[in-house]
């Protein structure tokens, strides 16, 4: 086919007729282990918190201040990357991003002090907000259409797989001290190299950014039967546009942009505000500490047939539908944690908020990445990461005044269940996208 006879297409349409190949694969283990990674680093301290008193002569309080400040870094950090992948690139935007966070860490596990340890926290987190913004976005513009819904879903597995990789640590490594925690951490800085070899640029944005012959190229790795099309980016925001913030509240997107914002804070809220204080909470009610996070790990488990089932219900019913069936049976299995008398009640309770709550961050993962054009795309997922990210700062310091006030295990639990009905109400109002091409 010569380039005068190359049929004209949309960008999306490439991908409809796109086969899931093994390059797809190595893609997905790349942005898996990202994931994994980011995760990891938001939860490893916090099994190995009670380290940080004697090493720095906190209380508790200080502690609270050095496991919120990688999240305080990354608030602005979000804000920085996002328009920066929409301007130069998904792929340099994730791999300089991971990379300055291996670095980052790294010096942070030699800090003297508090005051050091929390700035270079914070600047870990400037840094890791990158590769934290781009990850799904990325993964949404590479995959064919059919199959961009349930792949997306299992990226998200990559959370709990973190999350028992930070438990597995502060077991096995915890003894050695916080130090070795943060040095593992800092070594995961070297998968920036992995995917800069197996991912390659979104050819959505590529074709955006005019360079045709860049986009044909990753569309023929890829497996496209259309690959050699001349193709045509949707909407009427052009390339020299890519990155504007404002565009968020403009025309039909400022309904979803302001719905997505709070949508992203009360779920957030409602997550976070739990799993930080999942431990205190749960010695609260008897249990002892190494107990407790037994009883963490065996949540992080039951998170992952939550995504799976997730995965496979969300192509057959949508985005939408599966959404808010799984935030309301969180909602129900949350009331019956907050409310159980007995151990048992607790496993049970818990099991089934966790099964459900992060079936349906897994769905959001996906749908959250949908709702822009390509040149808004990381722009408006870094504002989704920011309205979680204020979430994740505020929630542990919240509930840690409720239980500073012996507000109590049940009180507690009913206010952070309040966020996941807030959640449900929030979503509502968004469209379907489940099918439907990337602009």
């Amino acid at each position: 086919m010569t380039a005068t006879d190359a049929p004209t297409l949309p960008i999306g349409a490439a991908f409809d007729r796109m086969p899931f190949s093994r390059r797809h694969v190595l893609i997905a283990l790349a942005l898996f282990i990202a994931f994994v990674i980011e995760s990891w680093e938001q939860l490893a301290l916090v099994y190995v918190s009670g380290d940080l008193g004697p090493a720095f002569g906190i209380d508790e309080a200080g502690i609270g201040v050095v496991l919120s400040a990688v999240a305080f870094g990354m608030i602005p950090g979000v804000l920085v990357w996002g328009p920066l992948a929409d301007r130069v690139g998904r792929r340099p935007t994730a791999f300089w991003s991971l990379l300055a966070y291996g670095v980052i860490a790294l010096a942070s596990a030699f800090a003297p002090n508090m005051a050091t340890l929390v700035a270079l926290r914070v600047c870990s987190g400037l840094a890791l907000a990158g590769v934290y913004t781009i990850t799904f976005p990325l993964f949404l513009e590479l995959l064919p259409t059919r199959h961009r819904g349930r792949a997306a879903v299992y990226l998200s597995i990559g959370w709990p797989i973190g999350m028992l990789a930070a438990i597995a640590a502060s077991v096995t490594l915890g003894g050695l001290g916080w130090h070795v925690v943060v040095i593992a951490s800092a070594a995961a800085g070297l998968w920036a190299f992995a995917i800069r070899a197996w991912v390659p640029e979104s050819p959505y944005w590529l074709a955006a950014r005019g360079r045709q012959e860049e986009a044909r190229a990753v569309l023929r790795v890829l497996g496209s039967p259309d690959a050699e099309a001349t193709f045509t980016v949707a909407g009427t925001v052009a390339s020299q546009r890519a990155g504007h913030p404002m565009d968020l509240f403009r025309g039909r997107l400022a309904r979803i942009t302001v719905l997505m914002l709070l949508l992203n804070f009360v779920f957030n809220w409602g997550y976070w505000g739990l799993q930080t204080w999942l431990p205190t909470l749960l010695q609260a009610k008897g249990l002892s500490l190494s107990a407790s996070l037994g009883f963490a790990a065996l949540s992080a488990l039951m998170m992952i047939p939550g995504y799976v089932s997730a995965s496979l219900l969300t192509g057959r019913f949508g985005r939408k539908k599966v959404f808010l069936f799984y935030v309301v049976a969180a909602v129900l299995g949350g009331l019956w944690f907050a409310t159980a008398s007995s151990l048992t009640g607790l496993y049970l309770g818990n099991f089934v908020l966790s099964f459900f709550s992060l079936g349906a961050w897994g769905v959001w993962n996906t749908w959250n990445g949908e709702f822009y054009p390509t040149a808004l795309r990381g722009t408006g997922y870094s504002w989704a990461t920011a309205s979680q990210l204020v979430a994740t700062t505020v929630a542990p310091s919240a509930v840690g005044a409720l239980l500073a006030h012996a507000t109590g295990f049940t009180a507690t639990m009913l206010v952070i269940n309040a966020f996941m009905v807030a959640t449900a109400l929030l979503a509502m109002p968004l469209p379907e996208t489940e099918g439907r091409e990337l602009e």
